[in-house]
């Protein structure tokens, strides 16, 4: 095989002496506090069977879509999933996409135009900045969750060009540190200001608001430009939508290049997020119980504990554990692995180096003695 360049070498070698090298992991039968499968519905035989029913009374037989969306791939699954999903998260429109990445850089690579500002929380997930990258709108991010700083930056940035628009770009829940923004003064705040307010509900859809997601829990659907929801976490499929107006949904289906050149989602794909997704609104009430109860007893054994100050503050799934040092925070992962636990380490570059962290992702289906053993062997480690 051909030899890898020597500035490639040189950059693998700086992981490697980081002690951040990336590998993927091993599949091991460990009690999961590391997934994104939330209410555990991928693990979920019924939906399995569902789906196949599914495809069958809609006499679909197609093992791919065949194309892109704007050539053969666009079969009627798809419209009867952007329906559904307007519908249910009371969007005018709804159009998906091949993944909560590819959605994020369809956006924000096309909608904010040359002369426009954009201003995004310090924190948003990779994907948003990539897009942000390939557009040519003055970008500048504002410090985490602190709406003061946003305004502080728009007054001294933006311009009196009245052809000038402003997107204000945020997470309903973070990715990283499981906390949330105060959305109801955002959105007034974007309300006031005639700002473009876009959320990303990835980690929100399935869990809040009934599953609809925190915009939908407060209400004010209408007052926000854009939503990102993915199918890839509480949904336990793949995938992603972008819900707003149809005349956005138009303009992406010309513009948004992620869409536009890759092949479209397979019938099975699109059937397995509609049966999971009909399965979220008529069955799904005992799963969600049961997770808002885990994350209770969670916050719980962390105050019994005395492990307030280790971690993030976080009303979701998402609990991140403090440990700086991408050295410890594997330490602490390994250490636990043998325990038996599946939490995984959160390290530099991924977050900033100093904030590197355990990140614990709770389920319906953690048991209360799962919470209550790993916290314990976490507080023995802390000793």
């Amino acid at each position: 095989m051909a030899k890898l360049p020597k500035k490639l070498e040189q950059k693998l070698e700086k992981r490697r002496l980081e002690n951040a090298l990336r590998t993927l992991p091993n599949t091991q039968a460990l009690v999961d506090f590391s997934s994104n499968d939330y209410l555990g519905l991928a693990r979920k035989e019924e939906l399995i069977n569902d789906t196949l029913k599914f495809l069958k009374t809609k006499k679909t037989t197609s093992m791919g879509s065949t194309g892109s969306r704007l050539l053969t791939g666009n079969h009627i699954l798809y419209e009867e999933l952007e329906r559904f999903l307007a519908e249910y998260h009371n969007s005018e429109s709804a159009l998906v996409f091949n993944s909560g990445y590819d959605a994020n850089i369809g956006f924000f690579s096309s909608v904010p135009q040359r002369g426009d500002f954009i201003f995004y929380d310090e924190l948003v997930h990779a994907s948003i900045r990539d897009g942000i990258q390939m557009n040519n709108a003055k970008s500048y991010k504002f410090a985490h969750n602190n709406l003061n700083d946003l305004r502080r930056l728009i007054e001294r940035n933006q311009n009196t060009d009245e052809n000038s628009e402003i997107y204000i770009v945020t997470e309903s829940v973070f990715s990283m540190d499981g906390d949330s923004p105060d959305l109801v003064s955002l959105v007034d705040f974007c309300s006031q200001g005639n700002y473009h307010l876009i959320v990303d509900e990835a980690h929100a859809v399935g869990i809040f608001g009934e599953g609809k997601g925190m915009i939908s829990q407060l209400g004010v659907e209408d007052k926000v430009f854009a939503r990102v929801v993915t199918f890839g976490k509480a949904l336990g499929n793949h995938g992603a939508a972008i819900l707003g107006g149809e005349a956005l949904k138009t303009y992406l289906l010309n513009f948004a290049r992620s869409l536009i050149y890759t092949t479209a989602l397979s019938p099975h794909s699109i059937a397995s997020i509609l049966t999971t997704y009909h399965y979220l609104q008529e069955h799904a009430k005992e799963e969600r119980t049961n997770l808002l109860a885990n994350i209770t007893y969670f916050k719980q054994q962390i105050q019994s504990l005395r492990l307030e100050d280790n971690f993030i503050v976080s009303n979701s799934s998402i609990h991140c554990l403090m440990a700086t040092g991408n050295q410890m925070a594997k330490q602490l992962s390994r250490n636990l692995k043998e325990k038996g636990f599946d939490v995984k380490p959160i390290l530099a570059p991924t977050v900033r180096e100093g904030e590197e962290r355990l990140r614990f992702c709770l389920h319906s289906y953690n048991t209360k003695e799962e919470i209550s053993r790993v916290l314990s062997l976490v507080k023995n480690e802390m000793a």
